[in-house]
Order: structure tokens, then C-alpha cells, then sequence
């Protein structure tokens, strides 16, 4: 597996590599994010700051791009009581794709979180997502608890034990 080094507050560079994955997933007839969805006005929250906004390298070139932050209140109602980091739009670029990035990039989350004392890596995705749901399932997240919509979504909460 791939070292990966976290670098935080990259937030043009971690938006970049979202969209540039983003359009290749759009031209592949997967359904992701729209570009109007990857702004800094649309991402940019109380609990996704700029620094939030991180990417990963390997051997000092970007490989992937994430925001990283310490609650998330929209999915998490617990997110303030436990000592967790929540994983979003976690993007890999084509040249890294096929080389367990996802797992490289938990690992590396979860080092962190050793040195800090947090307990869990979060994240949520759409249920019906079954190609994300199973990258997810082989980085070692469970899924702990299923949202349903009125509208028939369902989102899937996802965890790991550090």
C-alpha cells in the first residue's frame, strides 16, 4: 500500500481534483457531483473551514483530495459528544485509481487520529452508491445506521473504529 501525506488547507487544489473526478465519473454515466456543487460557496461550511480541505500525496504529488472535519451535525447528531473525524468527497485521481488509495488514505486518517485521541473515521453515502458502498466496506468502515427519505433515498452512515 501507498504512503499517503496528508496536507491540510488546500482548499483550491482538494476543489480542483473534486471536479476534475467529477466530470470523469459525469463522462463514465456514473451520477456524481455537478461542478455548481463544488464551489467554495456550496462547500464551505461552519464545520468544512478551509483548512478542512486537505489532499493527499505520494511521493509529493497530489493523488487525492478530501475534506476532513471534526463534527457534522447534518447526519451525526452525536458528532459534537464523540471523538470522531468525518470523511467527505473523498476524490482519487485516474493516475491513482486501482492502487488501494482508499485504504491508503484511512490509514493515514487513522494515524492521525491515534496521535490525537479521536476514536472514529465517519462518512455517509448515498445507499444505492453499490461501487462506493463496496470501496468503503473493503477499507474496513461499517455501516452503522441507514437515513430514509420521504423522496426514496436513503443515505448510509459508515464507521471505523481507529
Amino acid at each position: 500500500m501507498e504512503k499517503i501525506e496528508i496536507v491540510y488547507n488546500k482548499l483550491e487544489e482538494a476543489i480542483a481534483v473534486m471536479k476534475e473526478v467529477a466530470r470523469w465519473g459525469r463522462e463514465k454515466g456514473f451520477r456524481v457531483w455537478l461542478d455548481e456543487w463544488l464551489t467554495q460557496e456550496e462547500l464551505i461550511t461552519d464545520e468544512a473551514k478551509p483548512e478542512n480541505f486537505c489532499i493527499g500525496k505520494v511521493d509529493g504529488k497530489t493523488a487525492c483530495a478530501f475534506i476532513l472535519q471534526n463534527s457534522d451535525s447534518e447526519y451525526w447528531q452525536d458528532s459534537s459528544d464523540v471523538q470522531a473525524v468525518y470523511l467527505h468527497k473523498l476524490c482519487v485521481k485516474r493516475e491513482y485509481a486501482h492502487r488501494n488509495m482508499t485504504k491508503a488514505v484511512v490509514e493515514a486518517i487513522k494515524e492521525e487520529c491515534r496521535r490525537n485521541g479521536i476514536k472514529y473515521v465517519r462518512l455517509d453515502t448515498g445507499l444505492d452508491e453499490k461501487v462506493v458502498r463496496k470501496i468503503y466496506l473493503n477499507a474496513g468502515f461499517k455501516i452503522v445506521d441507514i437515513i430514509d427519505y420521504d423522496n426514496g433515498r436513503s443515505i448510509a452512515l459508515y464507521e471505523m473504529e481507529v
